[in-house]
């Protein structure tokens, strides 16, 4: 609900957008009907739109992302930030942040096996230890790392943080293996720690704890927070759900903007994080959706500092299993997608006014 402006309307009409016009009466009737304390409503006003800044490499990728999908698709403007804009601490410039499908580990994804003869991934560690000798590191891993703490940082100061796939577990992991190598030869030229599995310290984690980390360099995973190897076989295209919770709007304002949508069960869809682990997830963290029968957490969120962190599993919400080098999702095929929904709730939030979760 807004204020009618003719500028308004006609970029409603131009995009395919229903609307109606209503009276100040109207609009009144509408306010005292949400503040119902019956209704499982309520009001929010939007103020300020976020600066958005996205975390992702300069050079191309052989894969996409649904967060800059998303937000390209809606016209929301944002600012591409990598490494050297976060060590140079231009965080603070931004209030929302999303970090692409990075591995924070220094392993480059664990692609090694399948493409370290292919000249995307030659490139890519080529560019990045470039970049991590640039800012004064001797590895990639420990540039990482620094990018992780100041990203930590940004949210602990009021930030708002989110991340699909990859990026929240081993942005976790990172964190809990500070001064511990986790990272074999073939990736920093030393072998690892052969004790780095009891040297983590899980108190330096967002939402995970009690979590093993996969040392294995031939295994397309990072730690036990993913379940796409364990899952059930039995868990098809067809098969594949989740359920978002139901919150109260009055008292649970921020996991209820989160989580609206049009459809409460949404279709699930993998990534080289899917899922995660609801076992290794901290208690303190809220799960918002989740595949109840067999332990999958999809979506959660949990504040650390001043700021708030979500994180979402998967890659595309509408490419069940994107591979790499696949073509991006066409939004325009999809435009009332429930998991892209999601994504966009993200941004929304932000632009509200701050209220922390009653408990």
């Amino acid at each position: 609900m807004c204020p009618y402006h003719k500028e308004i309307e006609n970029e409603l009409i131009i995009r395919g957008v229903s609307y109606e016009i209503i009276a100040d009466v109207q609009a009144s009737v509408i306010i005292a009907e949400i503040g119902n304390p019956e209704i499982n409503q309520d009001e929010v006003k939007l103020h300020t739109a976020p600066r958005i800044a996205i975390y992702s490499p300069k050079n191309r990728q052989p894969w996409d992302d649904a967060v800059t999908l998303a937000l390209t698709y809606a016209e929301i403007p944002y600012d591409v930030v990598y490494d050297q804009e976060i060590i140079e601490g231009n965080l603070p410039l931004y209030d929302w942040l999303h970090m692409h499908h990075e591995d924070f580990t220094g392993q480059y994804g664990k692609f090694w096996r399948s493409f370290r003869n292919v000249p995307w991934y030659q490139e890519d560690v080529r560019i990045n230890e470039e970049n991590a000798r640039m800012l004064g590191f001797n590895k990639v891993s420990q540039l990482k790392l620094a990018v992780a703490k100041k990203i930590r940082d940004f949210v602990a100061g009021g930030g708002y943080l989110f991340s699909m796939c990859s990026a929240p577990d081993s942005f976790d992991v990172a964190l809990a293996a500070d001064g511990v190598d986790i990272v074999d030869v073939m990736f920093d030229g030393d072998p690892p720690d052969p004790n780095a599995q009891q040297k983590l310290n899980y108190g330096n984690c967002f939402a995970f704890t009690d979590f093993s980390i996969v040392a294995n360099p031939y295994e397309y995973e990072i730690s036990s927070i993913d379940v796409t190897a364990t899952r059930p076989r039995t868990i098809k295209e067809g098969m594949d759900f989740f359920t978002l919770f139901d919150f109260s709007a009055k008292w649970d304002p921020v996991p209820t903007m989160l989580c609206q949508n049009h459809m409460q069960v949404i279709k699930g869809f993998m990534g080289q994080t899917t899922a995660f682990n609801k076992n290794q997830i901290k208690s303190n963290v809220l799960i918002m959706g989740e595949y109840k029968a067999v332990g999958e957490a999809r979506y959660i969120h949990g504040d650390y500092g001043n700021g708030t962190f979500t994180f979402f599993g998967g890659h595309d919400p509408e490419d069940y299993r994107h591979l790499v080098g696949d073509p991006p999702t066409d939004l325009n095929l999809y435009p009332n997608s429930p998991g892209y929904r999601l994504i966009l709730n993200n941004v929304l939030f932000p632009a509200a006014k701050k209220k922390k979760r009653k408990t």
